[in-house]
């Protein structure tokens, strides 16, 4: 979609604000005279009362040579902030995606943070993985191909939506390698895609399974022996500081292309969904995008380790015991816990070459971070205060919310092997806990270290948010490059 600023609106669609007001909808300033006798009737009749993300729409109006005009509530007048703008974009997105309309004027935006801040949210409504649907019906393709965001200084709103723009081509990445089908990306054509990357400005290291047994990472290595395709270690560093020998900020990400279970085999029912268990990973490749595209003033490095989980004859069997780059032995008790297999060896790699600040893992980690927080928040487990309400914060800006759990060394008698240093289930119990806590295990003294469980918030089935589609959310990319810009850069 091609998103514009202009002074004057233009487009077969117009759309005005509107605010939610104690006794009804309070037209915006810009609603023209003639149109608001029709318009305050069509909202009554809609029961539309100007929150944000609600849209009424006439068709044809006298009034107006467009031929759709649009109310577009923003909330509270004063009250409306960045996520409250990104829902009016989304709201009309959404109306007039398939509608027949080819283009959208917006008017109204206060300022020019405002208008980008509408421009992101149509943007990321307008996404859509359509690449395997060649036959699609017409009626079903979408038709709105231009959104343009009127506001009293162009120039200034199309610069503020700049970061935002590479932003938001960091979240369409990550939708893109979720929702990809696991027969295409698989761990040697992701890490084809992520070597790519290279062109933004990233410096890329790829490691084969040849390199990683080099360095005894066992673990990771053990999760992908069923699988015809290799396992990857991917990294990618951007140095954007200006002392570019600072410790960078680490991200790493869980990425199984597709989890059967293994040996510990899934049930079939849901199964396909399991495409997306490398949402983690994604996140991380998708902010190492946006922050390459924005040039981000920032060194970070983020790291995802690429398996894929499958049941052959050579697979990692239940009763195994592997021995971690750490030096750590685990017990194999469920092949299906294979996530934590992946993280531990890449949080290794990220401590031991890269000597992080801190470090933020995500990962679709555990069914039980769903049965906990359902699919409104992602778990939040981390070893630092001060690093867990910098995420909360950023994440509440962002709009990806997170929730934190307890950690506590309780919780590791549930991990304690008779066989080996540690097991990789702690049982039915606190499920997502002692997976963080599993983790936590590999993390050095001292290093600010957060675990992020995104199992409930990387794909969602049926979603309603505007602002995101019906499976790959591409959830995490807007919290951390929000998290790098309020924490780490000059």
């Amino acid at each position: 979609m091609q998103i514009k600023f202009t002074t004057e609106p233009t487009g077969d669609a117009i759309a005005y604000l509107a605010y939610e007001g104690k006794k009804g909808p309070e037209l915006g300033e810009a609603t023209p005279a003639d149109g608001k006798a029709a318009l305050t009737r069509a909202a009554g009749a809609a029961k539309f009362k100007g929150g944000a993300g609600q849209t009424v729409e006439l068709l044809s109006p006298s009034f107006a040579d467009a031929d759709r005009v649009l109310l577009a509530g923003a909330g509270k007048n004063d009250s409306a902030d960045q996520l409250s703008w990104n829902k009016v974009g989304a709201a009309l997105v959404k109306r007039l995606a398939t509608s027949g309309a080819k283009s959208l004027s917006v008017v109204g935006a206060p300022d020019n943070h405002a208008a980008a801040a509408i421009a992101f949210g149509a943007r990321l409504a307008a996404y859509r993985f359509d690449g395997y649907r060649p036959n699609l019906k017409d009626d079903k393709k979408p038709t709105l191909a231009t959104v343009t965001v009127v506001v009293a200084d162009a120039a200034k709103a199309k610069s503020a939506y700049a970061a935002l723009a590479a932003r938001a081509e960091g979240v369409e990445t990550a939708r893109d390698l979720v929702s990809e089908p696991p027969n295409v990306l698989h761990p040697e054509s992701y890490a084809d895609r992520i070597a790519k990357l290279e062109s933004l400005g990233l410096e890329i290291e790829i490691l084969k399974a040849a390199d990683m047994k080099k360095l005894g990472m066992h673990s990771l290595l053990g999760v992908g022996l069923g699988s015809q395709h290799e396992s990857r270690l991917c990294v990618m560093k951007w140095s954007g500081a200006k002392d570019k020998k600072a410790k960078p900020l680490a991200l790493v990400g869980k990425g199984v292309t597709f989890d059967t279970g293994g040996i510990s085999i899934k049930p079939g029912p849901g199964m396909e969904d399991m495409k997306g268990d490398m949402g983690g990973s994604a996140a991380v490749v998708g902010t190492m995008v946006a922050l390459a595209k924005r040039k981000a003033k920032a060194n970070v490095v983020g790291i995802v380790g690429l398996v894929e989980n499958m049941p052959d004859a050579k697979a990692q069997r239940p009763g195994d015991i592997v021995k971690s780059a750490a030096g750590r032995t685990i017990e194999i008790q469920n092949t299906d816990a294979e996530g934590r297999l992946v993280l531990v060896d890449a949080l290794w790699y990220a401590q031991e070459k890269h000597d992080p600040a801190a470090i933020i893992d995500l990962a679709t980690l555990t069914g039980a971070i769903l049965i906990a927080l359902g699919q409104e928040n992602a778990g939040l487990f981390s070893n630092n205060d001060k690093l867990s309400e910098q995420l909360a914060a950023s994440g509440k800006t962002a709009g990806e919310t997170v929730w934190r759990l307890p950690l506590a060394p309780g919780y590791d008698k549930l991990l304690d092997s008779q066989f080996a240093d540690v097991k990789n289930i702690g049982g039915r119990n606190a499920g997502s806990i002692t997976a963080a806590q599993f983790l936590q295990r590999w993390i050095d003294d001292g290093r600010p270290w957060a675990h992020l469980d995104i199992a409930g918030t990387a794909w969602k089935t049926g979603n309603d948010d505007a602002m995101e589609p019906s499976w790959a959310t591409g959830w995490g990319v807007r919290l951390l490059d929000q998290f790098v810009a309020d924490n780490y850069e000059d």
